[in-house]
């Protein structure tokens, strides 16, 4: 039997069981981050060197150049070609679906004109070049490179490069047809923290890129960590979560399963539900035991259920909504009647699922959204990845003879009480009266 954990809001200490239930201790690993720390120097000073030195030591892979580790684009169709028929199909098919999310967050630049003729605005361009770090060896993340690819090709950015390891040189034929399907520009066999360094730094043969997205190991997400600033990165991720806020009219066996679709990531994910129905987290609890013993990665879903899950009665859904504000999940299923209106008391999740037949399986595959979303509460102030992560703006500011009169009176007064005398007379001789 696994015993998951049974909290009630009415309980007198809740707020401080549930805050303790949520905390999750994210402090590195110190022999991670000099590891990490030492091998994107050894890149960033010795280039392709290091790199072949690194996929030989970790991969088991020996290139005679790191030009050799490039895979051609004929690999990836070979591959593509090679998929089973329903297996290409549905990949086709969710490509096509992110796509189409994706081309209707493209913002345009935009400006005005005041009255004076001043002209402000905003100028939108794409990143130039983009890298995406897609895991390798038994590990296959397909919905990955089409999650991160696709909304970098919408915005328009020129490049996409590809880093993934090749552990004793196996490659891994659904990735790089993701990858053929994507849109992806060029893909190496690389992968781990030295990777991400030739991604960062350049090498002889790679150049840098602008950013660098998608999910690795802990090397990984160290070598992001060390290297924003120089790159720009997607987000530093933590387990997976999933909360669900459920009045009772679900089959309960639909609920278990979705619980246990993120428990069984790793140990460490978190599954939460909310109900005012006692006897429904009965029922819940029940499934979960039955459903449990047919599962593969049985052991890793008990783990995580008993040590980071949770079953939490509350007074009603308007307080299950306030939790769940509070707790800013990943993901948030809302498996009530009118769900729609639910969500609208909604302000902090990485993505909303409404409705009983909004599984979040299907926003990590094919519904069309990134499922690319913030963890650890990080839900409160920031979004999913998309078209806009791989976008900048550049402010634009055309001012006209009369609006450097205006202006310019403004931007000297301020300018002298912050002690910035160059700064006022920049303004000031742009005045009628300073050229008479």
């Amino acid at each position: 039997m696994l015993s998951i954990k049974r909290l009630s809001s009415a309980s007198e200490n809740f707020a401080a069981t549930l805050r303790q239930l949520l905390a999750f201790d994210a402090s590195q690993d110190e022999s991670i981050e000099r590891a990490t720390a030492d091998i994107l120097r050894q890149v960033q000073e010795h280039g392709d060197t290091a790199l072949l030195d690194y996929t030989h030591r970790f991969d088991r892979v020996q290139a005679e150049s790191v030009a050799a580790l490039e895979i051609p684009k004929s690999e990836w169709q070979a591959a593509l070609n090679g998929l089973p028929a329903d297996q290409r199909a549905a990949l086709e098919a969710a490509a096509e679906r992110v796509r189409t999310y994706h081309e209707h967050q493209r913002t345009q630049s935009w400006s005005y004109t005041e009255a004076d003729g001043t002209v402000l605005g905003q100028k939108i361009t794409p990143l130039d070049r983009v890298g995406l770090y897609v895991p390798g060896g038994k590990a296959a993340y397909p919905s990955s490179v089409l999650m991160n690819a696709i909304p970098a090709k919408v915005a328009g950015v020129a490049e996409v490069v590809m880093v993934t390891p090749t552990p004793g040189g196996v490659r891994n034929p659904i990735v790089l047809a993701a990858a053929a399907i994507a849109g992806v520009d060029r893909a190496w066999a690389i992968g781990g923290a030295q990777a991400v360094g030739a991604l960062a730094y350049g090498t002889q043969s790679i150049a840098a890129v602008d950013k660098i997205v998608g999910p690795g190991n802990a090397y990984v997400a160290a070598a992001k960590r060390r290297v924003f600033g120089t790159v720009g990165i997607d987000m530093i991720a933590g387990p997976s979560e999933i909360l669900i806020i459920a009045d009772g009219t679900t089959p309960a066996h639909w609920v278990a399963m979705d619980l246990f679709s993120q428990a069984e990531h790793d140990e460490l994910a978190q599954s939460i539900l909310l109900c005012p129905d006692a006897q429904y987290l009965d029922e819940v609890e029940r499934e979960i035991n039955r459903l449990l013993p047919s599962m593969p990665r049985a052991d890793i879903i008990r783990t995580s259920l008993t040590n980071r899950g949770a079953l939490i009665l509350v007074k009603d859904i308007d307080e299950a909504c306030a939790i769940a504000n509070d707790i800013a999940p990943e993901h948030l299923e809302i498996s009530t009647e009118n769900a729609h209106a639910v969500a609208e008391n909604i302000r902090h999740a990485g993505a909303i699922f409404m409705g009983r037949f909004s599984s979040e399986s299907l926003g990590d595959y094919c519904a069309g959204p990134n499922h690319v979303l913030p963890t650890s509460r990080t839900a409160r102030f920031s979004s999913p990845l998309g078209v806009y992560d791989f976008q900048k703006r550049s402010s634009l500011i055309q001012v006209s003879h009369q609006g450097a009169q205006t202006l310019g009176k403004i931007a000297a007064t301020l300018a002298y009480g912050e002690g910035l005398q160059a700064h006022a007379a920049s303004a000031e001789y742009r005045l009628d009266a300073a050229n008479t």
